[in-house]
């Protein structure tokens, strides 16, 4: 396949749905020769799901069907693309070539494993609207490039999505995972990263888009979040390991995946095109495949431990498929040829780059080459002597061959009439004359006839290599996994001050416990941020975070996800301690600002992302919501505020709510798993000094509001009046909060007594040191202490 450049995005999506609300999608890697396939049910008419998908894949080119045939109040997936997604190619398929039964014959046949392993035949059945977008996307894709796509090469994933932690589009942008947030409006001169910018040091192409990959949709398996774990817990206390794999790693090619693309698309016909795109790859192959399997075994993974480094050594370092396929590029490809830019050394690497009595006619037209090769060369030597032009050079390029290139310092006279094409160009005069011209086109013809034969010659390579592709492809993911955890976690944590980083522990169902966290990105940027701790579990689920504007509460939220986000890809977490309950999705609400593209309000725009909220929702979800509320009626607002805590407080789901309502502090007073909390701030010289510290219990600064409205500038008598209304509201909340104590005091008490029963639970403390804090739990029980 075509060189795609560096980063930019490979995949081609297509998409399709039915009036029940459902969508399938297939995304195709064009680089990695790998098609993966999704089918859900769309639960938000702003189609949330679909667009975190895209997002995800971030394809190049996105194929759907021509009619609507959306559920009611669906705009449907057509017009979506041209709404959101008006900068990529939008391809517009009959929709006959959505055929669920090719796409299912299609995958069967293409497919690198077998169909009974995929679980193709419960698959076929219950979604074949991602079958027959695979149908519409592969036959895209052979017609548009010209290729056939070769049986058994295809890497087929399904429902890859529902695997891993699910993480919405506009939460992806909230938490500055991919972009910064205000990068358009700060400038690439500003120095806040996001945070794949800020861990982006891999190598390779591959291990970049498997770090972007993880972080949009971190993994869910616990066993395998260890097991990064336990790699980067050696490579962190064996410093020779560490140093041993980046050092090998940097040797290998930068875009592995493209060598391997190679063997799963074949040419529908031999043109010119496919003639030089071959030449290309023989160039590409030579410095690059050979490099690839070359370099395995890698003696630094010998003596690793844990249990990740000790497989790869075992399944890839010792697989003797390798040595096969070395012995057969090295018996056809001469080990000698190298990549080159100057055009006829490149010429002649082409013509040269396979071994002799590998093919006759090969031979031959290799003989031909260089026989007019030199003949040209004794041309130009004819022609300094016989016109006394001593300087006359021969240089070449590929569009016209070897031409003429004369000094005008040299040309006394007028050049003799043999020269032709004569053309100043600067200082010297460009030419040719007619014998040249005819031993070009007879070189360039015998180059060519290499071209072709070699072509052939490498196609049968491939052929035979086909047959071990599956171990390319293991040996790709295998780089590409490495080169993240090698390049990018361990280089970024060995980077910082010792200590500041620590491995996090996972469980099925114990609590969110982060002691000391910080902001993985903001600490790099500020030296002296401050780190702030939090404790959740099923008996305290919900977290009311108050402040003032400025005062942390929007980094805080942040931080807590980017840590669970790190912490689920297998990387170390800023924190002195941290263990959490694995998160299936991360759902938040952040941000005021009108949408003019649909046409809401900042209001409408809250409230459709609160609504894609509470109906995806799950008890395992942590949910962080800024400033709910706020941007319609103050009464309106605390209603829909409250109201949407208490549907959240019935769940088991984590929920994190900043918010400048002091009403919501009442929350805590009637229901015993809401703990408030709130950000210090000092007052001197009415003026607010930041701590940035959180601390337990409702905001204790007055007046905040008017303190900051003073400092904008806001005349005097507006201020006091201000001040005067402001107290008659508090006074009456006040007295409400108090009586709502009382009443619920009894409750709270055996409701805490729950809460450090469970914590106990899953300690991991020994018995005698259980009973005691059994004892000391009961002593402060009678005594009223809790």
């Amino acid at each position: 396949m075509e060189d795609d450049g560096g980063e930019r995005s490979s995949f081609v999506a297509g998409l399709i749905e039915n009036r029940a609300k459902e969508v399938g999608m297939a995304a195709f890697d064009l680089r990695s020769a790998s098609l993966h396939l999704s089918q859900y049910i769309e639960t938000s008419s702003s189609y949330q799901n679909t667009k975190t998908l895209l997002r995800f894949y971030d394809p190049c080119v996105i194929i759907v069907p021509p009619n609507k045939l959306a559920a009611d109040g669906m705009v449907g997936v057509s017009e979506l693309v041209d709404r959101c997604y008006s900068t990529i190619r939008k391809v517009v398929f009959a929709r006959g070539c959505f055929d669920d039964t090719k796409g299912a014959v299609l995958i069967q046949n293409l497919a690198a494993e077998e169909p009974l392993a995929l679980g193709l035949d419960t698959y076929y059945k219950q979604h074949y609207l991602s079958l027959a977008a695979a149908a519409a996307t592969i036959k895209w894709i052979e017609a548009e490039k010209g290729v056939i796509v070769t049986n058994h090469s295809l890497t087929v994933t399904f429902n890859g999505s529902f695997s891993h932690m699910n993480i919405d589009a506009t939460s992806v942008e909230n938490l500055e995972i991919i972009d910064p947030f205000h990068n358009s409006l700060l400038g690439t001169n500003n120095k806040k990263r996001s945070l794949f910018q800020m861990f982006k040091t891999t190598k390779t192409v591959g291990g970049t888009r498997l770090l972007r990959a993880n972080l949009l949709q971190p993994l869910k398996d616990i066993k395998t979040i260890n097991t990064r774990l336990d790699c980067l817990d050696e490579m962190m206390s064996n410093e020779e390991l560490f140093y041993g794999l980046s050092q090998v790693l940097r040797k290998f090619p930068k875009e592995t995946d493209r060598v391997l693309c190679h063997f799963c698309f074949k040419p529908k016909k031999v043109t010119e095109a496919v003639l030089d795109m071959f030449a290309r790859f023989g160039n590409y192959v030579y410095d690059r495949l050979l490099a690839l399997v070359a370099l395995f075994p890698m003696q630094a993974l010998k003596d690793a431990k844990c249990f990740l480094l000790a497989n790869i050594y075992k399944t890839v370092c010792e697989n003797d498929r390798y040595a096969s396929i070395r012995k057969r590029v090295g018996e056809v490809i001469d080990d000698d040829v190298l990549h080159a830019r100057v055009p006829f050394v490149a010429r002649s690497q082409q013509c040269f780059a396979l071994k002799a009595g590998i093919d006759g006619f090969l031979d031959m037209a290799r003989r031909t080459f260089c026989d007019t090769s030199e003949a040209i060369h004794n041309l130009a030597s004819k022609y300094r002597e016989e016109f006394n032009l001593p300087n006359l050079k021969l240089p070449f390029n590929n569009r016209q061959g070897f031409f003429f290139r004369i000094s005008q310092k040299e040309v006394q006279e007028k050049l003799p009439s043999k020269f032709t094409q004569v053309v100043k160009h600067g200082k010297n005069i460009h030419c040719s004359s007619l014998e040249l011209a005819s031993l070009n086109v007879r070189n360039k013809s015998a180059a060519g006839e290499c071209f072709v034969r070699t072509e052939i010659c490498l196609e049968a390579l491939m052929d035979a290599i086909r047959e071990d592709v599956s171990a390319l492809t293991l040996l790709a993911e295998v780089l590409c996994l490495l080169d993240m955890i090698v390049n990018s976690f361990a280089h970024s944590i060995s980077t910082k001050p010792v200590d500041r980083y620590s491995r996090p522990e996972l469980t099925d169902s114990g609590p969110l416990a982060i002691d000391a966290g910080r902001h993985p990105i903001l600490e790099s940027i500020h030296n002296d941020f401050v780190p702030n701790s939090i404790f959740m579990s099923e008996a305290s689920n919900m977290l009311v975070v108050m402040g003032p504007n400025m005062s942390g509460k929007s980094t805080y939220l942040q931080q807590v996800c980017l840590v669970v986000i790190l912490a689920q890809i297998g990387c170390y977490v800023p924190a002195r301690f941290a263990t959490m309950r694995v998160v299936d999705r991360i759902f938040t609400r952040m941000g005021t600002m009108d949408n003019l593209e649909s046409n809401s309000s900042t209001f409408m725009t809250e409230m459709r992302e609160t609504a894609f909220i509470m109906q995806n929702v799950s008890n395992r979800s942590l949910i962080v919501m800024d400033e709910l509320g706020r941007a319609t009626s103050s009464s309106d607002g605390l209603a829909m505020a409250w109201s949407c805590c208490e549907h959240l407080l019935s769940l088991k789901a984590y929920t994190v709510f900043a918010t400048h309502m002091d009403s919501l502090a009442e929350l805590a007073t009637i229901y015993p798993n809401v703990k408030v909390l709130h950000f210090h701030v000092d007052i001197r010289d009415n003026r607010l000094d930041f701590k940035f510290q959180l601390r337990d219990g409702t905001l204790h600064v007055p007046h905040y509001g008017l303190l900051l409205a003073e400092v904008a500038g806001l005349p005097n008598t507006v201020i006091e009046t201000a001040r005067t209304i402001t107290s008659r509201i508090t006074d009456k909340e006040m007295k409400r909060i108090e009586l709502n104590c009382e009443k619920h005091h009894e409750m709270h008490q055996i409701y805490r007594v729950a809460q450090k029963l469970i914590c106990l639970r899953y300690s991991k403390q020994n018995e005698d040191s259980i009973r005691q804090a059994l004892q000391n739990l009961k002593d402060s029980f009678i005594e009223g202490r809790l």
